[in-house]
């Protein structure tokens, strides 16, 4: 595979706000060339206002075969979908959208899956443990939906939007899987406690949760790809807790991505 696109390269954008921080440029063109594929992720720095005007502009690119989402732009895209999975319409959440044969756009959310997937690489099997969550966001909501499926025997969820946490809470519980609650930032009592907020990319961001409430045995977990290792996560590690970072997640979750886009 050639270092440098050429006319008949398929493109993808990764579209954000902001975008500097993600590693989907790389890692996705990566791994599409690792299978043979000609093609390129390039990323998009879009504001919220302008999402829909910019899809529209490259959905009339021929040659623009995918989307990847992220913050804060995984809920407005699921809007702008003409399809979505089931899982995605249970979440009205994208992260990944493939063209439709008419042009149009479906979509599907693997933010849940590949960081449980990835939680169960690193020795964490969420079956019959409690779960705090914090952040339900786009990812967030993605992944307290992966772990209830996966089996948590409960679930707390913490996030500063009453209105976004009571909803994820709300159409959670309605699965009757498991209890599904309103969490705080003590992890106390929990056997897993995870990050989904950007809280900890930029230096001098607040901790998420109560880290000195953190025990060794505890799993924490953390959404963030930049830095490698979180203030977070170095705070765990520090308390002999077992842990994940966000490239964990990143590298089960761009396989996921590549898989949908190629429709394999």
């Amino acid at each position: 595979m050639s270092d440098l696109p050429s006319g008949a390269s398929r493109v993808h954008f990764i579209v954000g706000d902001p975008i500097a921080q993600v590693k989907s440029p790389s890692g996705v063109t990566q791994a599409y060339h690792a299978r043979g594929h000609n093609a390129w992720v390039l990323p998009a720095h879009v504001a919220p206002a302008d999402l829909a005007a910019w899809l529209a502009g490259v959905s009339l690119a021929k040659n623009v075969d995918g989307i990847i989402a992220t913050v804060p732009h995984k809920f407005a895209c699921f809007d702008l979908c003409a399809t979505t999975s089931e899982r995605a319409a249970f979440l009205h959440t994208v992260n990944t959208l493939r063209r439709n044969a008419d042009g149009s756009w479906h979509g599907d959310m693997f933010d849940g899956l590949g960081f449980v997937s990835a939680m169960q690489d690193e020795g964490c099997a969420p079956a019959g443990k409690k779960a705090l969550l914090v952040g339900a966001g786009g990812a967030g909501s993605a992944i307290a939906h992966a772990l209830v499926l996966a089996g948590v025997s409960e679930l707390a969820v913490c996030d500063a939007d009453e209105d976004r946490r009571s909803t994820l809470v709300q159409r959670l519980a309605g699965l009757q899987r498991c209890p599904v609650t309103t969490g705080s930032a003590d992890p106390s009592g929990f056997d897993i406690v995870l990050n989904a907020t950007p809280m900890g990319m930029q230096a001098g961001d607040p901790l998420p949760l109560q880290v000195e409430r953190l025990t060794p045995t505890m799993f924490v977990g953390c959404v963030i790809t930049e830095p490698a290792t979180t203030p977070l996560i170095a705070a765990a590690r520090a308390r002999g807790c077992q842990s994940m970072t966000g490239a964990h997640m990143f590298g089960r979750v761009r396989d996921l991505m590549v898989d949908f886009l190629l429709g394999t």
